[in-house]
């Protein structure tokens, strides 16, 4: 364990960012978001969450994949496949870091998608510890320890110190090179330390989210859930607004899009939502043509047709973003107390 005062925290980043890129929660427009890191940042590390997680450094919202252009008789298509650079990611929670596997799980199965491999291995994460968990947290529903995350590297405050924690080939590559800053943690250290993850632990202990049954979805009967009368009644405030799925640290849905720039044309990807009327629209129109059936896709989706596929694992980590974002307060929490018999 090595550690690093609070008070030198701008002299780490700045020896990360003279040989990567490092991503950092800042405070832009007044909200924290992940952003690169330059001299005079407004750096946040306090803010529990960002208002988008860090799953737009790996699959950005907005990203270009091939550019055409017309000569004549003549067509020219152009990659716009990058070979990215080394960067860090520094501040990930341990519900965000977790997103990643599922991430993987879709991105990187047959067929891999190139965006994205190419950004997972270029960076190198490092997560942080919540010290103040908050009540629209549920990430221990899904098995996630907030006071031990994962990552490269796992980062917690205690008391006026940074502590460090390499936990990966990466992790410890990085920090062979910030050897300089860091200091070995001592006996008193690792006390201060175990005494703050018993605190974060008891915080979520008490949260009201903490004991959410999940029993109801792990057994495999698709079409009774499916069928169930439920989600007429849970989808009837939802406005189909999508905010849950941009927040989303586990959404990977996207559209291409062709822009004509006159000269030629740009081919670019989107975040799309499952909850819009014009999601996978088709020739003959949409496969989902009322908001009850885009609902039902949604939690269907994370509940059942991702961990049917993926060994049980849930699309959801429990960050609680819907929860706080969700203008008429119906999200993944009710839908499980709802089909659970607590629908409280």
């Amino acid at each position: 364990m090595l550690k690093i005062k609070k008070s030198n925290l701008d002299k780490l980043y700045a020896a990360i960012s003279e040989r990567q890129i490092l991503y950092v929660p800042c405070n832009v427009a007044g909200k924290p978001n992940f952003a690169v890191w330059g001299e005079g940042a407004d750096v946040d590390l306090v803010s529990l969450k960002t208002v988008k997680s860090a799953k737009e450094v790996f699959f950005p919202q907005c990203e270009d994949i091939a550019s055409f252009r017309k000569e004549g008789k003549n067509i020219s298509v152009k990659s716009e496949h990058k070979e990215s650079g080394d960067f860090v990611v520094f501040g990930v929670r341990a519900c965000d870091c977790k997103s990643f596997d599922i991430l993987d799980s879709v991105f990187l199965a047959d067929p891999v998608d190139t965006f994205y491999k190419t950004k997972r291995e270029h960076g190198t994460v490092i997560t942080l510890a919540c010290s103040k968990p908050e009540e629209t947290c549920f990430c221990s529903a899904f098995g996630i320890d907030n006071a031990e995350p994962e990552g490269d590297i796992a980062t917690y405050f205690a008391g006026e110190y940074l502590y460090w924690s390499p936990k990966t080939e990466k992790g410890l590559n990085l920090t062979k090179t910030l050897n300089s800053l860091l200091q070995t943690a001592t006996d008193k250290d690792n006390d201060a330390l175990e005494k703050e993850q018993k605190k974060i632990k008891e915080i979520t202990g008490r949260l009201p989210l903490y004991v959410l049954d999940l029993s109801y979805w792990e057994a495999d009967d698709l079409l009774e859930k499916f069928n169930s009368e439920k989600w007429k009644a849970l989808s009837e405030s939802c406005i189909g607004c999508g905010a849950c799925t941009f927040v989303c640290p586990t959404c990977q849905c996207y559209d291409v899009r062709d822009f004509d720039k006159g000269h030629g044309v740009q081919r670019y990807r989107c975040w799309d939502s499952c909850m819009y009327k014009d999601f996978t629209m088709m020739a003959h129109g949409t496969p989902r043509p009322t908001q009850m059936q885009r609902f039902r896709q949604r939690f269907m989706h994370k509940l059942v047709y991702h961990p049917s596929n993926h060994e049980g694992v849930f699309s959801c980590v429990g960050c609680g973003r819907c929860v706080e974002k969700c203008p008429m307060h119906i999200n993944i929490v009710k839908v499980i107390k709802t089909f659970g018999g607590d629908d409280k």
